[in-house]
């Protein structure tokens, strides 16, 4: 069978779903009461941005949140408002997008990259052992493509030497560890509305915690140094205006009510594809132990045989079903090295930049039936 990049017929010819998604009424109905009310910022009296975090601490089980312009400004604060500074060190994952070590370093903080565990490509609560030194303040791990991290080994870790824990939950909403949601994990946690997440503004971010004075500081590091309740012109505190609009909480607020529907439909999709893979070179990676409830933010594939990685992702593409190269390693990048990063071998990281591809949220969206065709295109592609 002649694979489509080489003139064939491709597996797909119709489009995979749109993301974001249309508009659904309640949010054009809120949008559109904000833009008519002229009360566009979130200090101009509105109510919509104050809603929405107070309904995501709830779902994360915490009393306190605060909006952000965006996830990787909300672990800056939440970094910030934990104490954490400059000469300090923070364990992040070697396999992550880059802002989880580009925070760190806003923070003016030392990123220390740890490598990950094969299986699931979550940073490996050994590994964070083995980084820590007497400088290090802080654990930031990462809830991996929708699901937990592996938090309690984590979590007893940073108990036991007095560390803060930034749960970056960027891919995340919705997700549960031992049947507890994630953000509510640690000392704080930060969620990301940016274009391509399971919530939507284009950009955005939202930090919860559980404790009133990192709360306070947090807001204080969002709000230019005030303090909640204080003077208009009061700044008590070296601060930043980081603070969403209301126009993008009005887009956010009313997901809320649709997000687990959109779970479950990613959830079947991804039913779908392991069964569909069977038989084929092909391993979709599991989440970490702990999990009770992956949001399927996208799907990491492992590939078990040689294959030229770009060919592959070109061919695919061809075929219509279009898979993304993943992360590089961040120990692998030069700009992050010249920032004062440090790290150590990361096999595991390493590896998986060669062998994983993804899967991306837009296409679990799909009907679970169409499933097959990734796994048709693979299979033509890897016969090739």
């Amino acid at each position: 069978m002649t694979l489509a990049i080489h003139g064939g017929s491709p597996v797909r010819t119709d489009p995979w779903p749109a993301w974001p998604p249309p508009l659904d009424p309640r949010q054009r109905e809120l949008v559109m009461d904000v833009l008519e009310s002229g009360r566009w910022g979130a200090t101009q009296g509105g109510s919509v941005v104050t809603d929405l975090v107070a309904a995501f601490a709830r779902a994360a089980r915490v009393p306190y949140g605060v909006a952000a312009g965006n996830a990787t400004l909300g672990l800056f604060a939440a970094l910030k408002g934990l104490g954490v500074g400059r000469g300090d060190e923070v364990i992040v994952p070697a396999y992550t997008f880059v802002a989880s070590a580009t925070a760190v370093l806003l923070a003016g903080a030392v990123p220390v990259i740890a490598d990950v565990d094969p299986a699931h490509l979550h940073v490996s609560p050994d590994a964070v052992r083995d980084a820590l030194t007497p400088r290090t303040a802080a654990v930031m791990p990462v809830h991996l493509a929708g699901s937990p991290a592996d938090m309690d080994p984590i979590t007893g870790l940073a108990a036991r030497h007095g560390l803060a824990v930034v749960e970056d939950a960027a891919q995340a909403h919705g997700a549960a560890y031992k049947d507890r949601p994630v953000g509510g994990l640690g000392d704080a946690g930060v969620f990301s509305f940016q274009s391509s997440k399971a919530m939507t503004a284009g950009e955005g971010g939202l930090v919860v915690c559980r404790d009133e004075s990192a709360y306070e500081a947090i807001w204080s590091v969002c709000n230019v140094g005030r303090r909640p309740g204080g003077q208009w012109y009061g700044h008590p505190s070296v601060g930043w205006n980081l603070r969403l609009t209301e126009i993008q909480a009005a887009l956010l607020l009313p997901w809320l009510d649709r997000l687990d529907d959109e779970l479950a439909r990613r959830a079947a999709f991804c039913a779908a594809l392991e069964r569909e893979l069977a038989g084929l070179p092909v391993t979709m990676l599991g989440p970490p132990p702990g999990t009770t409830r992956d949001s399927r933010h996208l799907v990491m594939l492992r590939i078990g045989v040689p294959v030229e990685r770009d060919f592959l992702l070109a061919a695919m593409a061809a075929e219509g079903v279009p898979l993304d190269a993943g992360y590089p390693p961040l120990g692998t990048m030069a700009a992050l090295a010249a920032e004062g990063a440090r790290t150590g071998p990361c096999p595991a990281a390493d590896e998986a930049a060669g062998s994983v591809v993804w899967v991306r949220q837009a296409m679990l969206m799909d009907d679970p039936a169409r499933a097959a065709d990734v796994a048709e295109a693979l299979a033509k592609v890897l016969k090739s």
